[in-house]
């Protein structure tokens, strides 16, 4: 598993989820000819019949996209005098409902609620937050903050500053900024001077610098990044993965290496992800409605291609094998088809 982690040949050209939010690579597509006020009779009759007419349910709201949900959503508030989010709520349950009700949410506002799912109650789900943080864009933050304080009326880093810690906390608070150099351009003496000062603060010193890892990893844009990691490899004999799994430890060392991932490859980190949830005790089905549902509609396709080649299986076989009912239905039909 990790040696495809170790992979750097191709890593300079390749594109990245970071700094390209591509719309092309996504399974669920605009549906033609789409009717708003057609999929709320629809929906309403689904709903309000009775017992719910999950199939409806799960047809018309993984056959749209983002926006024409969105379209759904309003026409729906104006036709019931209720909202869509309500109604769902009050007639599924359990995964099922967390699925629908993520797909009529704006993504920057699902975002948000799952940030807030993860600091409020009982300790902090520090997994959630290392996977948000570290395998969105600038753009995404922006829009996660702006949604966070539409929502709440606090600063996001206000909150998460009172709820983590420690280097893990000062990494994730720069990551929140969303303000990481987005510059295309390559400074190669920079990439060798970073990998010299990654190396001497890490492998080369008793005690490892870890504000040297962090002002690297969360600064640096993501051309620059990888350069790093190719003269880090040269310098040293091992890639910076290995590094920091080897110098540090708990959750700081989980971020790093999920920066470096996702530097290397979003749809990769987010395939092993979705790997490890329907893998060991029990599936851990928020993981899957929150990477399904937002990546539907980016690099859905990516991720798949990845995680066939990670795992040696299809994405699409693992869920169907993995989850049932309308739940595991209505992810396939995110997933798309089997690889």
């Amino acid at each position: 598993m990790a040696n495809v982690w170790d992979d750097l040949d191709l890593l300079l050209d390749s594109p990245s989820s970071l700094t390209v939010t591509s719309t092309t690579r996504g399974t669920i597509k605009e549906k033609a000819g789409f009717k708003a006020a057609e999929d709320v009779v629809a929906l309403r009759k689904a709903i309000e019949g009775i017992g719910t007419t999950e199939k409806t349910l799960v047809e018309v709201l993984t056959g749209r996209s983002i926006s024409q949900r969105q379209l759904i959503c309003k026409a729906y508030q104006e036709a019931a005098n209720r909202t869509l989010v309500d109604d769902l709520k009050g007639d599924t349950h359990g995964d099922f409902e967390d699925l629908l009700v993520a797909l009529v949410t704006p993504p920057p506002l699902f975002d948000c609620h799952e940030v807030i799912r993860a600091i409020k109650g009982p300790g902090t789900t520090e997994e959630t937050l290392t996977e948000i943080f570290a395998s969105r864009s600038n753009k995404q933050i922006k829009a996660l903050s702006d949604a966070y304080l539409a929502e709440t009326g606090r600063l996001m880093t206000h909150d998460l500053k009172s709820e983590v810690s420690g280097d893990y906390a000062t990494t994730l608070l720069i990551l929140a900024e969303g303000k990481r150099d987005e510059s295309t351009n390559v400074d190669p003496a920079k990439a060798k001077a970073d990998a010299k000062a990654l190396y001497e603060a890490g492998e080369k010193k008793w005690g490892t610098d870890e504000s040297k890892f962090i002002d690297i990893l969360c600064h640096r844009s993501v051309p620059q990044l990888r350069q790093t990691l190719v003269e880090y490899k040269a310098l040293s004999n091992k890639t910076l993965q290995e590094s920091i799994e080897r110098e540090m430890s708990g959750n700081l060392e989980d971020l790093l290496v999920a920066i470096v991932k996702c530097v290397k490859s979003v749809p990769a980190y987010l395939a092993e992800r979705l790997f490890k949830s329907t893998k060991g005790v029990g599936t851990t089905e928020s993981v899957l409605t929150r990477i399904m549902v937002g990546r539907s509609e980016m690099d859905m396709l990516d991720i798949r291609a990845e995680f066939k080649k990670l795992f040696g299986c299809s994405l699409y076989s693992t869920i169907k094998s993995e989850t049932a009912g309308s739940y595991g239905q209505a992810l396939l039909k995110l997933c798309g088809e089997d690889d």
